[in-house]
């Protein structure tokens, strides 16, 4: 599956600024996700990358420039009005509680509460429905554990990934962004986590994927967003551009107008 250029803009920004003091780590950045895709962020060290997600995501907040969701501004002053969009985000750390149960994990900070007074008055959890849904979303995502009562710490490190990723497909009405999600993973489950990815995006949410891998990201990426020196240096098309243009572009040995015409996204 492959995103053109007609596929509706579903998040974008202009002119990013982000200043920590001296440093400026956002220098008037560009970006845009279409519906139905999967954009990989891509840069070298200090390139922004981190402080363009933290902006998409409500972690930071920009000095200077816009946030559109479906072409209306947004102005995100923190995670939860990013969530409360319908934007998810996994982080690197994962941010899943080992002792509770993969059920649990999937509704962490949004249990659902037993109908009528004793979810009203006595705040009784429904832990039935909730285990019924978190089935029921694993099993759309084709993903294999075995018992979602199982508590969260006896799954391997691609399975508790998996975990994060589904809570964050469940939840998000608009746009998955995942931080170096196959970071620390062995190969096979690495690919077990691209192909959760893609099933992601094949329901229909765009993702916007962040990694140095660069195997993996002209693995699933449909299209590549580099970013240097806080700046959007280009969108490339991995299908047409290899793997050492995309690089040299990356850390500035070479320059856009140096691709081919083909390589632009």
């Amino acid at each position: 599956m492959n995103t053109t250029t007609n596929q509706p803009l579903v998040m974008q920004t202009k002119g990013i600024v982000k200043r920590f003091g001296q440093v400026t780590a956002l220098d008037g950045t560009d970006f845009e996700l279409r519906a139905g895709e999967i954009m990989a962020i891509i840069g070298d060290n200090g390139a922004g990358k981190s402080s363009l997600i933290k902006t998409l995501s409500g972690a930071s907040v920009p000095d200077e420039g816009e946030i559109l969701l479906d072409g209306k501004p947004v102005h995100f002053k923190s995670p939860i009005d990013a969530r409360r969009a319908g934007i998810e985000t996994v982080y690197q750390d994962l941010a899943v509680a080992p002792a509770m149960s993969i059920a649990e994990n999937l509704f962490l900070g949004r249990e659902l509460l037993r109908p009528g007074l004793l979810g009203q008055w006595l705040r009784l959890l429904d832990k039935k429905e909730m285990l019924t849904q978190a089935i029921t979303r694993m099993q759309e995502l084709k993903v294999g554990i075995r018992s979602m009562t199982q508590a969260v710490e006896t799954l391997s490190g691609g399975q508790r990934q998996c975990v994060a990723v589904a809570r964050a497909a469940a939840f998000a009405r608009h746009v998955v962004i995942m931080d170096e999600p196959t970071a620390a993973l062995g190969v096979k489950e690495g690919n077990m986590v691209l192909e959760l990815i893609r099933r992601v995006r094949d329901k229909g949410l765009p993702v916007i994927l962040i990694s140095h891998n660069m195997p993996h990201v002209f693995e699933v990426a449909d299209r590549i967003h580099i970013q240097r020196l806080g700046k959007r240096a280009a969108v490339v098309n991995p299908k047409t551009v290899s793997m050492s243009d995309t690089v040299a572009v990356m850390t500035g040995a070479k320059t856009v107008d140096e691709l081919p015409a083909d390589a632009h996204a």
